[in-house]
């Protein structure tokens, strides 16, 4: 579990709702279930409407990604690459078959597939390069979703504002019920704000860094299986490839 993101996001509630007490404010104020409707509801909607399906889903599913994050190893990934190296210029690229088989990853196997069907390394690199490109823009289509709703929220809030104010003017002879439509007016704006600059843009850059990673990780397969493939030192290979972890 990334307890960094968990301490961050406590610290960034914790601030606000510390700060209101310190005010002299009550916190239960702060909850309002027709101003969260409206602004969590709002954006869900606006969002579900700019998005197809398969993004918006992916999007919604990468979220765990913020405290569950893949488990990414390049210094793993460049032994491995390093070994099968060792493996090809010992016995042969056909000596790589029986890892094919071995690997879950669909890519790896792709990669290493070409490799031993005897492909070139500029096949090679042609095929999977455009597999890195298709993954790395779906999954940066899918991580916009958290930067769309961060667009939409504070807006959202506003409307939710509006609406408290004109539920308070309808309600101007009767003092009583003045006092709700003012909370959900402010709350509303509070809400839209707050969940966009604490939650949603925060998810978002998350993402995009965790996406960067993995990028990193296919990059380093492809330069490494393309140096295999031209026939390169083991020792070469794995100096070029630690190039990649800083």
């Amino acid at each position: 579990m990334d307890r960094l993101s968990l301490v961050g996001l406590l610290i960034a509630f914790g601030g606000i709702l510390g700060g209101q007490l310190l005010e002299g404010g009550s916190v239960d104020i702060l909850f309002q279930g027709a101003a969260f409707l409206i602004v969590c509801g709002g954006t869900l909607g606006a969002v579900m409407l700019q998005s197809s399906l398969k993004v918006f889903v992916t999007g919604i599913k990468m979220a765990s990604w913020v405290f569950f994050a893949p488990k990414l190893s390049p210094q793993k990934l460049v032994s491995q690459i390093t070994a099968w190296s060792s493996l090809a210029r010992k016995d042969g690229i056909l000596a790589l078959e029986s890892q094919v088989t071995v690997n879950r990853d669909p890519f790896v196997r792709k990669g290493l597939q070409m490799l031993v069907d005897g492909n070139s390394a500029e096949k090679i690199r042609d095929v999977l390069e455009i597999e890195n490109h298709t993954h790395e823009s779906f999954y940066f289509q899918s991580a916009r979703v958290w930067e769309s709703a961060a667009g939409y929220s504070p807006t959202i809030g506003i409307l939710g504002a509006v609406l408290g104010l004109v539920h308070i003017m309808q309600n101007l002879s009767e003092p009583s019920k003045l006092g709700a439509g003012i909370a959900v007016a402010f709350i509303s704006t509070i809400y839209g704000v707050g969940l966009a600059n604490l939650v949603y843009l925060p998810i978002a850059a998350k993402l995009k860094l965790l996406i960067n990673q993995q990028m990193v990780m296919r990059e380093i397969l492809v330069d490494g299986l393309i140096a295999i493939a031209s026939g390169e030192n083991p020792r070469y290979i794995e100096s070029k490839l630690q190039g990649y972890i800083s």
